[in-house]
């Protein structure tokens, strides 16, 4: 599956607590990701060596990102409160 263009979800849904370009603590879930180009949700880093092992682990998946943003958001944010500590 190919990500879907102008989506973000899994750079907003997700808490992320490693250190992230211009996010040193971090992101809470649903905060939107500071690398995400307004208007379209293109990662400004994705591909550069500053892209975090979190994010190169996250793959799209119909499992994870449904058949639409909608879908998208409400899943990945039901596995982030149903994984959360």
């Amino acid at each position: 599956m190919e990500c879907r263009s102008q989506c973000g979800m899994c750079c907003i849904a997700p808490s992320i607590s490693q250190s992230l370009p211009g996010m040193p603590n971090g992101k809470a879930a649903g905060q939107r990701c500071v690398n995400l180009e307004e208007g379209t949700d293109a990662c400004r880093i994705w591909g550069t060596d500053a892209y975090p092992e979190f994010c190169r682990g996250f793959q799209p998946e119909r499992a994870f990102c449904g058949d639409s943003r909608e879908q998208a958001q409400q899943i990945l944010s039901f596995l982030e409160s149903d994984t959360a500590p």
